[in-house]
């Protein structure tokens, strides 16, 4: 009986077995039939893919990679592609790369190398997120700057006289009046000059009385003609006057004083039956057909601004209208108060004198130099006052909001010098046009889904050292490589909730690692967010619940002190 009931048992194991075989292999074959191959991949080298069969340079087949390797339950799930030769090239589709033609790789959530933080497509949608490809062209730079019109100083005159007196008649009599070169200002009386004028008469007189004498004589009477003359045209007594007195044979009590030039009386300081001495001004009197825009330019403009430089000029007064100018010098010193340099315009008046010495105008120079640069709009540019960011897309609902490092500005487009290349996708959204830091918190909070966050730190560190930091709440936290928090999960423990216990594991005042490190096995497990949360056997931030990460020693300790820790 009993072998009757073992050979019994031995049969149903092995039908149970033959019967798992053909059902496992048939449901196999049909589970391969349904699930989609996502590439191929060398399985020596994982990063060779392809989008289609072929052979490795070993002569190895390449294995397909389905879509549940990477997306189903427990399994990597691809973020976006990336070009293995040029990183900062991504897409959120398999492809080649523009510039060696290589297949992109895949790059998994999860991974050490994945970048960015990853945003829900709903609030992509809600945001109203628009992204250009960055381009590389050429820039002019524009400043753009105001000005103070003001004289020509090589065309400003003062009239004065050489010799004490009194004002008689006053014919240009108020400020502001034209005058043309030649005419009449003011007339004078002086006793000097009608003392000058007799001794003239004199000489005339004996000139004649000695016309039958001797050379000699004659030569001596007639010196003394030109010498009382010649003082009378030293003291500005025209040609016109002293031919006058000639006719006459007898003195002037007032000579008339004419103007030198043209132009405009700017200034009047005679008044009529004043006493005036040598020397003293009297009028001022500017050329308006030329005028000097003074323009403020900073420093770090100077070296785009060139002598003989085209420069547009605007009038607030006149709207629509723009005149040229050029740039005639550029002074060389600067400014305390404003910390400008001034660079003076060259600007050719109208006929109705448009441009009037006071007047403020708006100064557009564009450099003669271009460069050839990486470019993107400039309302794309987060400044914080700080910080310069811009939010770079890198494919599959990732975006990398990145500190750069502008350059020369022209018409609605910026340079940038550092943190973006050629090619990369930028977010140029008007949700990102933020100039305040503290609206810069709220826009890169929305995106990441959290509240609380520091965002005064660069993208993916942690935070300051902890008697700089606030209590953060990283329950609705999505962080490079970490899933999102299902809807039934707890909310995570913030820094008022840490027990006795946890409290261990954040690290106060001088770290000390080696002590720490108590297996001397030369590596610590480290927060990614919270750096001074180190212990030596794995396990949660008790702060954010993240885990922790496993590093050197040196690791850690050049974490600690790029965010501020003091390490022993």
């Amino acid at each position: 009986m009993k072998k009757i009931i073992i050979s019994g048992i031995i049969f149903l194991v092995i039908g149970l077995a033959i019967g798992k075989f053909f059902l496992g292999g048939i449901s196999s074959s049909s589970d391969d039939k349904e699930r989609k191959i996502l590439y191929y991949q060398d399985p020596m080298n994982p990063e060779n893919t392809s989008p289609t069969p072929k052979k490795a340079p070993d002569g190895m087949d390449f294995v397909p990679v389905y879509e549940e390797q990477k997306s189903g339950s427990g399994q990597k799930k691809i973020a976006y592609y990336q070009d293995p030769m040029h990183p900062w090239f991504t897409s959120d589709k398999p492809g080649t790369a523009p510039d060696c033609g290589m297949d992109l790789v895949p790059v998994y959530e999860g991974d050490e190398n994945v970048e960015g933080i990853k945003i829900d497509p709903v609030t992509i949608q809600n945001i109203g997120v628009k992204i250009e490809t960055v381009k590389k062209q050429k820039l002019n730079n524009v400043i753009r700057t105001t000005g103070k019109v003001d004289y020509d100083e090589t065309k400003v005159t003062t009239v004065t006289t050489k010799v004490m007196g009194w004002v008689e008649k006053l014919f240009v009599d108020y400020t502001g009046k034209y005058i043309s070169k030649g005419q009449s200002l003011f007339e004078i009386y002086s006793p000097e000059l009608v003392s000058t004028q007799e001794e003239y008469l004199q000489a005339i007189r004996y000139l004649k009385k000695v016309s039958n004498s001797s050379d000699n004589v004659k030569n001596g009477a007639q010196e003394l003609v030109n010498s009382a003359k010649r003082r009378l045209l030293y003291w500005d007594i025209s040609e016109k006057d002293i031919n006058e007195i000639e006719k006459n044979n007898a003195p002037k009590k007032t000579l008339t004083i004419y103007s030198p030039v043209n132009g405009t009386v700017v200034d009047k300081m005679v008044f009529l039956g004043q006493q005036i001495m040598a020397g003293m001004e009297l009028y001022k009197v500017a050329d308006l057909s030329n005028v000097w825009v003074m323009a403020d330019v900073y420093q770090v403009d100077l070296p785009w601004i060139k002598l003989g430089q085209k420069v547009d000029l605007e009038l607030s007064y006149l709207p629509g209208k723009t005149y040229k100018g050029i740039v005639t010098y550029i002074y060389p010193y600067l400014n305390e108060e404003t910390k400008t340099i001034k660079v003076r315009t060259e600007v050719r008046n109208t006929s109705n004198y448009d441009f009037k010495p006071g007047m403020f105008a708006t100064v557009k120079l564009v450099s003669p130099i271009s460069v050839e640069a990486v470019v993107v709009p400039d309302q794309a540019i987060i400044r914080t006052g700080e910080r310069t960011i811009a939010v770079m897309s890198l494919g599959g609902g990732y975006f990398d909001p990145r500190d750069v490092k502008l350059g020369v500005a022209s018409d609605g487009l910026v340079q940038v010098l550092e943190g973006i290349k050629d090619g990369e996708k930028i977010v140029v959204s008007s949700q990102f046009l933020i100039d305040s830091e503290s609206n810069l918190k709220a826009a890169i909070q929305q995106m990441r889904g959290h509240e609380g966050m520091d965002m005064s730190l660069p993208t993916g560190t942690a935070g300051k050292p902890k008697d700089e930091q606030k209590p953060q709440d990283h329950s609705k936290m999505e962080m490079r490589g970490k899933d999102e928090p299902k809807k039934n999960e707890k909310t995570k423990p913030n820094k008022t909730e840490i027990n006795h216990e946890d409290r261990t594991l954040v690290r106060e005042g001088v770290i000390d690692l080696s002590a720490i490190d108590e297996n001397k096995d030369g590596k610590v497990f480290q927060d990614q967010m919270d750096w001074n949360v180190i212990s030596d056997k794995p396990g949660k931030c008790p702060i954010c619940n993240m885990e922790l990460k496993e590093v050197s020693l040196e690791k850690a300790k050049s974490n600690l002190i790029e965010n501020g820790f003091k390490v022993k």
